[in-house]
């Protein structure tokens, strides 16, 4: 048997290190990959037989699905978003699904979805829940502290001012002149000091930059950083689910106020600690005691929730490679 690894395309401006911190999840339980396989053509794949573990998100290329009959899937921590699931689910998707199940989601609401449609499906969570590989001892944590993409769904300059196109869409619709909310918002509930001293990191890199190589590279760097973080603030969940499988102090800040981003939280969000924010008004409200703003001296534990879903995780690939 021959093993698969998931890459990604690109947008037209940036692309997702999470993605390729999904792959890294994945990655682990192969004994080898002989091949590559760019998740929006799996229906192209023509060759030997290949295992591929089909985590994260499915799939943009919505009309290309479903995956060539050369691939043996092991469906864990698989999401079908509400914009892909109209197309997805054809009598043909379901058909393929219903051949391959029971199918291991990694929400909530696919796990639901899949089932409204006589698929057998069950929530697992993320398999970046499992990267306690990349753990180290306690004795190699250090004092850095790290914000990754706070608010990521707030307007940004790199996005409203691309190019003119949407520098003028943006001007006209107003988004233009909300830069500044989310500092404003960030300001709420985290200390000046610490958001002067804290290390931001951007998950979302410029797209045609890297080649595949480097995007996995970069993707193990940070796992590497995140693994000897003081703390971590994030609103991205592949960089909150891999501290919380490495044992790094992890809040989890969650501004989003569409059912695109909150269908795929369903069951996830629960695992941190985290402060939920309004949108709107930046109101906001911490499931974990929080007395004033988070600063460098603010001390957190994580929920250790995860633990069960991980273990069940690892058994289930385990057994389903062959």
């Amino acid at each position: 048997m021959k093993y698969g690894l998931l890459t990604y395309d690109e947008n037209k401006r940036f692309f997702n290190v999470g993605d390729n911190i999904q792959s890294l999840a994945a990655k682990q339980y192969l004994p080898k990959v002989d091949v590559f396989l760019n998740r929006e053509k799996l229906g192209e794949y023509q060759g030997d037989r290949v295992q591929l573990i089909m985590n994260g998100w499915f799939t943009h290329n919505i009309h290309h699905w479903v995956p060539s009959e050369d691939i043996d899937p092991v469906f864990v921590s698989f999401h079908m978003n509400n914009t892909a699931a109209p197309a997805m689910l054809s009598d043909k998707g379901i058909a393929y699904l219903k051949k391959h199940q029971p199918i291991g989601c990694r929400d909530q609401f696919t796990a639901d979805t899949l089932k409204s449609k006589g698929i057998d499906a069950y929530f697992t969570g993320c398999l970046t829940l499992t990267l306690d590989s990349y753990k180290v001892d306690d004795s190699e944590r250090g004092e850095d502290i790290y914000i990754v993409d706070p608010l990521y769904s707030y307007p940004r300059s790199e996005k409203i001012f691309y190019n003119t196109k949407a520098t003028v869409k943006n001007v006209l619709n107003g988004t233009a002149f909300q830069l500044g909310k989310k500092q404003k918002h960030l300001k709420n509930f985290i200390s000046e000091e610490l958001l002067n001293t804290a290390t931001f990191v951007n998950q979302e890199p410029p797209s045609n930059t890297y080649t595949d190589k480097e995007k996995f590279e970069m993707a193990e760097s940070l796992l590497h950083k995140y693994a000897r973080a003081k703390m971590v603030i994030t609103s991205r969940i592949h960089c909150a689910l891999p501290c919380l499988a490495m044992g790094t102090p992890v809040i989890f800040i969650n501004g989003f106020d569409s059912f695109v981003d909150s269908c795929r939280f369903d069951g996830i969000l629960e695992l941190f600690n985290r402060i939920d924010i309004n949108s709107e008004t930046g109101a906001y409200e911490a499931n974990f005691p929080l007395e004033g703003k988070v600063t460098k001296d603010t001390v957190i534990k994580n929920l250790e929730k995860h633990h069960d879903l991980a273990n069940a995780l690892k058994e289930k690939v385990k057994s389903k490679l062959s």
